[in-house]
């Protein structure tokens, strides 16, 4: 299925213009992507592992869920849909707590340019893990990972996980915005 995407500007504003995803991603067009990051009280973060059939970082474990806005769709629509679409959560919109907007520019070796306006969300976790059910051409599992973990995944010394190397500052700022709400 053809995904089109509404462009911004490099300031975060629409264009008024819309693309294929794989027009956008060939020629570095900005766009708004959604990241809804989702926590336990014990604390911990619930990360997803990229799907082996990914562009990018296959394999890698990443954030909770996230994905890109289509063409007409509202931020908070998107985060609802990918929500519901790739760990099968019908979350409302109250539960979406907005926490930042992320400028992100990737050039990848397979050719991709991925310049987005990532919108952060925080949501806590009420749901059993092992009730999610993942969109497997997506996703390959979910897992609650303790802050401990993710420090050493942070530093590269963790014999098992390897998360997405974009910007580990990410993860911390994630892991200290989550204890502010405990």
């Amino acid at each position: 299925m053809e995904e089109y995407l509404d462009i911004w500007n490099s300031e975060g504003q629409p264009t008024g213009e819309t693309c294929l995803k794989d027009i956008a991603h060939q020629n570095g067009l900005f766009h708004p992507t959604v990241h809804v990051w989702f926590y336990t009280l014990t604390p911990a973060l619930l990360l997803q592992k990229r799907s082996l059939t990914k562009q990018t970082f296959a394999g890698y474990w990443d954030v909770s869920v996230a994905g890109h806005v289509s063409a007409g769709e509202s931020i908070l629509d998107g985060a609802l849909r990918e929500v519901k679409e790739e760990i099968g959560l019908d979350i409302k919109e109250i539960d979406l707590l907005p926490i930042d907007i992320r400028k992100n520019i990737n050039h990848f070796e397979n050719g991709v340019i991925d310049c987005e306006f990532q919108h952060v969300f925080l949501v806590q976790l009420k749901a059993d893990v092992s009730k999610l059910l993942i969109q497997e051409n997506e996703v390959d599992e979910v897992r609650l990972f303790t802050f401990e973990e993710l420090q050493n995944c942070m530093h590269q010394m963790h014999p098992n996980y390897n998360i997405v190397p974009a910007d580990m500052s990410y993860y911390q700022f994630m892991m200290d915005t989550v204890l502010k709400f405990l």
